[in-house]
């Protein structure tokens, strides 16, 4: 088994270090990650500059990694289409500090990662921790190997990735896995207003996040609750149930 890993935190961190090092137990591990952190690029590709890859040896001799000067998409870009000389079986994208819940997946950059393997028909993960200090990344790198290992004989759902999110607890404590939809985890932004030493406005984005956590069936409410969360995520966002209404719709052109 052939597995490509990237993610936004960087290549240099522990999240990616301590998942190639799981599985590398069960697979051949490329390595196609942004030279440093990346987080909430969503999907955005580098189109007006030059992209770099330089090889890297941080994750032993048997681990063939690149750093790249662009975006987590770019990065799965670049490396299926560029430097591997056959597509993986499985892109991994993680392990992420922090949550990808909710409304989040646009905003990721670990998501559209994996988003982009789903564009070329390749099965992928988006891979999360829901917390963003004293994390152990050990049981989450454990739970993505076994998941892999489950799912490798499936008929992975076409133009589909799986979103998971693990919360920061130890291993006894984990309830279980729920397979959840995308809950509401939206944000109450508040831009505080600010001046340079050269007597220049600037604003800085702050706020606090708001959830939903009646819903029981979704993500938020999961990882809020001990369980592992998986939710398939489709990158068709045509809403379907309004292309009927619309072609009632009087529009002059």
């Amino acid at each position: 088994m052939k597995i490509l890993v990237s993610n936004d935190d960087g290549i240099y961190a522990e999240g990616i270090f301590t998942l190639v090092k799981e599985l590398s137990k069960i697979a051949k591990v490329f390595v196609v990650a942004p030279d440093r952190e990346r987080s909430a690029t969503a999907h955005a590709i580098t189109m007006h500059k030059p992209l770099r890859a330089e090889k890297v040896e941080i994750f032993g001799p048997e681990v063939t990694a690149f750093k790249i000067n662009g975006t987590p998409s770019d990065c799965v870009k670049l490396a299926l289409d560029a430097l591997l000389e056959e597509p993986p079986d499985f892109v991994i994208s993680g392990i992420n500090r922090g949550p990808n819940l909710g409304t989040d997946v646009i905003y990721s950059g670990t998501v559209s990662a994996a988003i982009e393997a789903a564009i070329y028909g390749i099965p992928a993960i988006a891979a999360s921790v829901t917390a963003y200090e004293e994390i152990s990344f050990e049981y989450p790198a454990e739970f993505i190997r076994k998941l892999c290992g489950s799912i490798k004989n499936k008929e992975f759902p076409k133009d589909s990735l799986l979103n998971v999110n693990i919360p920061n607890l130890e291993r006894e404590k984990i309830k279980g896995i729920m397979i959840t939809h995308l809950g509401t985890r939206k944000y109450k932004n508040c831009f505080h207003k600010r001046c340079d030493p050269r007597g220049k406005d600037y604003f800085w984005l702050a706020g606090e996040v708001i959830e939903d956590l009646l819903d029981i069936d979704s993500d938020v409410w999961a990882v809020k609750n001990g369980y592992i969360s998986i939710t398939p995520i489709h990158f068709d966002l045509t809403k379907y149930e309004l292309i009927d209404t619309l072609k009632t719709w009087d529009i002059d052109y």
